[in-house]
């Protein structure tokens, strides 16, 4: 888009990006430790109780992720509708 108008879109737009990259690496990272803790319980036998803790920072990641995704679309809407000729 910053090419067909031939101009840097607002900055407003790339930090919303950058957040929505950022909200991604986290709830990656979250994943991964929640697969890592659950075979290493799984594989000492230990209780379930951890679980909760790991699928609950989980869903807090993909939930904060959920905003910071309606965010980057509202903003991609608002550079597209600056973008297209009057």
């Amino acid at each position: 888009m910053e090419r067909l108008r031939s101009s840097p879109l607002h900055a407003n737009i790339s930090t919303a990006l950058d957040k929505h990259l950022e909200v991604i690496h986290v709830v990656q990272a979250r994943r991964k430790e929640e697969i890592v803790n659950a075979s290493s319980r799984q594989r000492q036998g230990t209780p379930r109780g951890q679980d909760d803790r790991d699928v609950f920072a989980l869903a807090m990641a993909i939930q904060e992720m959920s905003a910071a995704t309606r965010k980057a679309r509202t903003t991609l809407w608002c550079a597209l509708q600056m973008t297209l000729p009057k």
